[in-house]
């Protein structure tokens, strides 16, 4: 495994960088990668993004909003968080968070801080949280990135978040911040985030520390170019959402799903599949395979069939999809 050394803060060239290190990229050798991004907040690739920002507040900052690969739920960036990515040419460990995590955790026992993983994707200390996780597969490629409070503003990640037309009270701040943690807080002596970083690519890379690479002019030229052509676009970070006249949520263990359907002469004739779960394939190609459905039980059912639902929504069954869409 080798080490990628990125210095550059702007979000929308870091996402195109993730990108083309998983899509285009020909290396042969794992990647390790730790970041940063000014003050932003990222989107998971399946959100409705307008439905998951305070507009006037992020304007108000000028906080920047980009879209991630990966499923999941909105984040927020700032220079006192770390991110860190894998990617792996083996994509056989999508979903197995814990082998990503547990450099992680042990780093962190190296300074005295006892952590644990949580839920799907979570990794927390004492009980709050402080590192979100999240993955990407493309063909055979894995990306598994995770974001680490290590010295970020709480205040300002819990008003980015909320939807814009929520009045955030104190309390409600109180309430997140009891929930969430920085390193920073937990550390029994001071240590820069710089030196944290050393300590965690030390423990993450083992044998390979020190393998370091740093990007060929040829390779920033496609990530800049990825950057201009998508990662900072209207249509990437916001997306158009068709008409609907219906809408249908659900709530499982391993995320949230809303779908809004445009449903005209018994057809389905439009699709949009939001939430905050981790799918296998590019929903949007689910998305397009429903569309000219007729709208009834045993129809859904045989396009699911057809299409293998599971490739996309692999913890979902066939019942659970037809009952949620027709319910």
């Amino acid at each position: 495994m080798i080490e990628i050394i990125n210095h550059c803060t702007d979000p929308f060239f870091n996402m195109a960088l993730e990108e083309y290190l998983v899509t285009e990229s020909d290396r042969d050798e794992d990647v390790f990668m730790l970041w940063q991004n000014q003050p932003t907040v990222v989107v998971g690739r399946n959100q409705n993004t307008i439905e998951e920002i305070n507009q006037a507040f992020i304007e108000q900052r000028g906080i920047s909003i980009v879209r991630r690969l990966s499923g999941g739920g909105a984040v927020y960036h700032d220079l006192g968080n770390l991110n860190f990515t894998f990617i792996l040419n083996d994509g056989r460990d999508f979903a197995n968070f814990e082998k990503f995590t547990r450099p992680i955790i042990n780093a962190l026992a190296r300074l005295g801080i006892t952590a644990e993983n949580d839920g799907r994707n979570d990794i927390i200390i004492a009980g709050r949280k402080f590192s979100g996780n999240a993955q990407y597969k493309h063909r055979s490629r894995l990306l598994h990135h995770g974001t680490i409070l290590f010295a970020s503003d709480i205040e300002d990640m819990v008003q980015a978040l909320n939807p814009s037309g929520v009045k955030i009270t104190s309390k409600g701040i109180k309430s997140v911040r009891s929930r969430v943690t920085n390193l920073s807080e937990q550390l029994s002596e001071p240590l820069s985030i710089s030196d944290f970083k050393l300590v965690l690519s030390e423990e993450v890379l083992g044998r390979d520390y020190g393998r370091v690479h740093s990007l060929e002019e040829s390779e920033l030229e496609k990530v800049r170019q990825l950057r201009e052509c998508k990662h900072i676009t209207w249509d990437w970070i916001y997306g158009a959402s068709p008409a609907f006249n219906l809408r249908q949520t659900a709530s499982f263990d391993w995320g949230n799903i809303d779908v809004r359907l445009d449903i005209k002469r018994g057809l389905i004739c439009a699709c949009r599949i939001y939430g905050d779960y981790f799918p296998q394939g590019d929903i949007a190609e689910l998305e397009n395979h429903l569309v000219g459905t007729v709208y009834r039980p045993t129809e859904v059912r045989s396009r699911l069939a057809a299409i293998g639902l599971r490739q996309y929504l692999p913890q979902m069954s066939d019942d659970e999809m037809v009952y949620l869409l027709l319910a």
